[in-house]
């Protein structure tokens, strides 16, 4: 006898004006920016968090998050939707080693006191531990530094506290590496993070000032290919947020497709060994 085929969940229904709606709050909210001929995308990864919530239409959803999340939990769970995981190590390897090359020997010339690390957009935590192996690697490891990284999703998050990495997070990583920092694991290769610098992960969303001020204060920023996802007035409140924080003569590195050349003032952008930094205006 067969088995009944498994029905297909209802549709949700998504009346005229719902999608700009849904577009505009989620922009306020999280920065990301769909343009009309992607809002069938946009629909798609919040279909699942609407059905779950029991809601017959986009519209109930929009209303859900507008009007009856008091304590935000829904929107953690549409961070988690909208989460883009797909990194990997030594992403932007020139970035990098301008780090490990370049600025932390001129903050150690200057000073002893310790340096802080802002890892922004973490995701699953690829970028922070290249930054840590590259420290080790450039011989600073018995020195105060501390790697904070942060992402807007809690499943990203949980990831990257795991510390548990399959193939395609390798693809660029020398193969001494990660024999040297990583050990097998099950379903992959586990960090070894006591080799590596203190990364401390905690949850910030980029737009939200109560949550990236205390960690603007970091003079080394990585917030690369994110803005990729964010319009033009959501890279510039997330920038003016970071000026704000981050000292004289700091440095923001973004990604490679990235420009904020048109979007602020506060940075100029400088050639640093064989990469691009944005680097913090002295104040008037």
């Amino acid at each position: 006898m067969s088995l009944p085929a498994e029905s297909e969940p209802p549709a949700l229904s998504a009346p005229a004006g719902v999608p700009l709606l849904l577009r505009d709050l989620l922009h306020e909210n999280t920065g990301i920016y769909f343009e009309p001929e992607r809002f069938d995308t946009m629909l798609d990864k919040l279909a699942e968090r609407a059905r779950v919530r029991g809601c017959r239409s986009y519209l109930d959803y929009y209303y859900l998050l507008k009007y009856d999340d008091p304590g935000r939990e829904e929107w953690l769970r549409v961070m988690d939707a909208f989460s883009v995981q797909e990194t990997y190590f030594w992403r932007e390897q020139g970035q990098i080693a301008a780090l490990a090359q370049v600025l932390v020997p001129r903050w150690f010339e200057r000073t002893a006191a310790p340096l802080k690390i802002w890892s922004a957009a973490c995701a699953t935590g690829e970028e922070p531990i290249s930054l840590g192996i590259a420290l080790r690697e450039a011989g600073w490891g018995g020195r105060p530094i501390t790697i904070v990284a942060s992402d807007a999703s809690e499943a990203a998050l949980a990831k990257a506290r795991l510390g548990v990495y399959r193939e395609r997070s390798f693809r660029s990583l020398p193969e001494t590496l990660r024999q040297k920092y990583f050990e097998p694991a099950e379903r992959g290769w586990r960090a070894r993070t006591e080799l590596l610098p203190p990364i401390e992960f905690r949850r910030a969303n980029l737009v939200d000032p109560e949550q990236v001020a205390p960690l603007a204060t970091a003079p080394v920023i990585f917030c690369r290919n994110v803005f990729i996802y964010f319009s033009a007035d959501s890279i510039r409140r997330t920038v003016g947020l970071f000026a704000q924080g981050m000292p004289d003569g700091g440095h923001l590195f973004v990604g490679a497709p990235e420009s904020l050349v048109k979007l602020t003032d506060d940075f100029e952008l400088r050639e640093m060994a064989d990469a691009f930094v944005y680097e913090r205006k002295a104040r008037t």
